[in-house]
């Protein structure tokens, strides 16, 4: 490995967000899966889930648009709402869908630099009854056009560089990195490729 190459993946490393993560549910298209997937490695979310419950599991994402992005991810494949769910909480997370509701909080009056899963629906109906039902709050991206709704990718993006922002301001990517373990783990998987 040159050095050149050794302090890009450091680098890289610490600035991972290993409290923030993304889950798709139900999205059916793989290219915007993997839009997805190039926006959390720009803002350093090392996670993301594919919850797949109505539709089958993805076997490959659209390689185009995450310009490789997957190779740098930890992806996880559920076909099962609570499974997923526990997993997350048991890494500290609360679970925030997105879903346009009166009882939904705008984006920027949202405080995500605590450790989060935000959940974003399929391009045809959103978030399901059911994922909401299980969810620990549900937000909105304020809007005023007529149409209300965002592509899954875009809205995604839209959130997570709020969410960047956020967190930069915070210091969470300038901080000494927690979570050492994983860090070390994902360094040995990234030196392989």
């Amino acid at each position: 490995m040159t050095p050149a190459r050794f302090e890009k993946l450091s680098a890289v490393l610490q600035r991972r967000q290993f409290d923030l993560t993304v889950v798709l549910e139900n999205v059916f298209d793989p290219h915007n899966i993997s839009a997805v997937m190039r926006t959390c490695d720009a803002v350093g979310v090392q996670e993301l889930y594919i919850l797949n419950t109505k539709i089958p599991r993805h076997k490959k994402w659209g390689a185009r648009s995450s310009s490789s992005a997957a190779k740098w991810l930890t992806i996880h494949q559920f076909d099962n709402t609570d499974q997923c769910f526990e997993k997350l909480r048991k890494q500290g997370l609360s679970i925030i869908t997105t879903h346009l509701d009166a009882d939904a909080v705008p984006l920027y009056a949202m405080e995500l630099t605590a450790p989060l899963a935000l959940v974003f629906g399929n391009e045809h109906n959103g978030v399901s009854e059911e994922v909401r039902a299980k969810a620990d709050g549900n937000f909105l991206i304020p809007q005023v056009g007529i149409i209300q709704s965002l592509n899954i990718s875009v809205a995604c993006a839209v959130t997570l560089y709020e969410a960047f922002r956020q967190k930069e301001r915070a210091g969470h990517y300038n901080s000494p990195p927690q979570q050492v373990g994983p860090r070390l783990q994902l360094y040995k998987d990234w030196e392989l490729e």
